[in-house]
């Protein structure tokens, strides 16, 4: 006799929902099998051929996500190192497919991690947005200024862009429209369209001016490191965006407002929401006092110490003073399910994409571009091959997948163009990958909830998309290149 508290049976899968759960499957097998019956190119040994099909099944998986991408990275690692890809012994095939949990890069990024979630914990992240709304919250336009300002001063201490404009900000934009009578099915346009795009469209902006403003960005320089022997530190990341960022920061909002024009222009309503939601919230607490001093005294050792103490050596050094000043609890860090899935994500990414190097498929690559690029200007090369990078985001829903996958072609492509000046393209192109998530509903993590608040239509979210993914490009190659060209060379 059945429990009576035993479950109920499940529906069966619908038709429809079976063959999209089994297309997310074929796509990336479908992927690495026409790599692995094209005969293997010359220059390459049949091995790094192989292995590049692997890595392309790997990427595939992670745009249709048969798999979390975590778990599509752990298989892609299981299997190269149980075809020993790599290493003569098996004890040397497994110690290069562990080696990316040892990189001092992955621990950075799920320190930074940690960092939001003292954030989060304390309340710190909610009072500053809070504070700023009602500071500049009296008319549309100085409060989505205000939704910009908080997403800027969070950037550069939480590097998740989910979290921040997602996690943080976003329940609290998406709070201030039905004060008004503003609803997804109810005049959404009277000022929730406009708030919630320009909350959207701005963490795509700060998402590329600091090198811990976005995950993919601390990725995205150790694979630039390795390429071309570039290396770029937290502060020649931020001087190089300065003016790149003021003139996006200033005119994205204003932008928002002509494009997409609230009914709504004034109110002081806002603001006196958000002095009630402090008055609520109480006095400041010492553990947010204290997360502000922590997050503050790493951003100056990030800035000034990097000669005597590494970025990640700081960022473990204030996790543990969270900890022995009780900001956060082991327990935080523990069911810190986010920062933990990226710490896997990233360090099984970071070996596969170094595999590429290893087994000669990048130098392979770049000797076959060389006789392309050869005969065009400079200048004409580093604008093309900006652009192709920036346009190529709207085949791939991840920042982190187009980290992997593309930036090391891209970037070997660059490395053999004669004069071609290294550090100004690199650094275009780690800007633009923060810059290029506002140009699909799938383009970085906070797309999928922005466009489901059901306050941009599909077609306004394309159009606007279009727009603004255009101007950054714009401005990162107008402004942006003429400056780290004469400034950063």
């Amino acid at each position: 006799m059945a429990s009576p508290t035993a479950s109920k049976p499940q529906p069966a899968q619908q038709p429809g929902a079976r063959r999209a759960a089994l297309m997310k499957w074929l796509v990336p097998i479908a992927m690495g099998a026409v790599v692995l019956v094209i005969p293997t190119p010359a220059g390459l040994t049949p091995a790094a051929w192989h292995y590049f099909a692997l890595f392309v099944a790997v990427i595939g998986g992670l745009i249709t996500e048969p798999l979390p991408g975590p778990a599509v990275g752990f298989v892609g690692v299981a299997v190269a190192v149980a075809l020993r890809f790599f290493g003569k012994t098996p004890a040397e095939a497994l110690r290069w497919g562990l080696g990316g949990f040892a990189n001092d890069t992955v621990w950075l990024i799920f320190a930074a991690n940690m960092f939001a979630v003292g954030y989060e914990v304390t309340g710190l992240g909610r009072r500053l947005a809070l504070l700023l709304v009602k500071k500049l919250g009296r008319s549309t336009l100085g409060l989505g200024y205000a939704i910009s300002l908080a997403d800027l001063i969070l950037a550069p201490f939480m590097p998740s862009v989910t979290a921040r404009s997602g996690g943080t900000l976003y329940p609290i934009v998406k709070s201030i429209p039905p004060i008004y009578g503003s609803y997804p099915d109810d005049n959404p346009r009277k000022i929730g369209s406009y708030l919630l795009w320009t909350a959207f469209a701005s963490a795509s902006v700060t998402s590329g001016l600091f090198m811990t403003s976005f995950a993919p960005n601390v990725l995205a320089t150790d694979i630039a490191r390795k390429i071309t022997k570039v290396d770029i530190t937290w502060t020649s990341w931020a001087w190089g965006a300065l003016p790149i960022g003021l003139v996006l920061f200033l005119a994205t909002p204003l932008l928002c407002y002509f494009l997409y024009p609230p009914v709504l222009k004034h109110s002081t309503e806002v603001s006196e929401w958000a002095g009630s939601e402090l008055k609520k919230m109480g006095t400041i607490s010492r553990r947010e006092i204290t997360m502000a001093v922590l997050a503050l005294g790493a951003l100056v050792c990030w800035i000034s110490a990097g000669k005597l103490i590494s970025a990640t050596t700081v960022a473990l050094v204030v996790i543990a003073l969270m900890l022995l000043s009780k900001v956060i609890t082991w327990n935080d860090i523990a069911g810190a399910k986010q920062a933990w899935n990226v710490f896997v994500w990233f360090a099984t990414l970071i070996v596969l994409a170094d595999g590429l190097s290893t087994v000669g498929f990048l130098s392979w690559f770049a000797k076959r571009t060389a006789g392309l690029t050869t005969n065009i200007p400079v200048m004409a090369a580093m604008i093309a091959i900006v652009a192709a990078f920036f346009a190529v985001h709207y085949l791939i829903a991840s920042g982190t997948a187009q980290a992997v996958a593309l930036l090391p072609v891209f970037l070997a492509a660059a490395v053999v163009i004669p004069g071609m000046a290294m550090r100004p393209i690199v650094l275009l192109l780690l800007y633009s990958l923060g810059m290029m998530g506002c140009i699909t509903p799938y383009a970085n993590g906070p797309a999928p909830i922005y466009f489901s608040s059901g306050y941009i239509p599909a077609k306004d979210f394309w159009r606007l998309g279009f727009i603004l993914g255009l101007f950054n490009l714009l401005v990162l190659l107008g402004i942006g290149l003429p400056w780290v060209m004469h400034v950063l060379r």
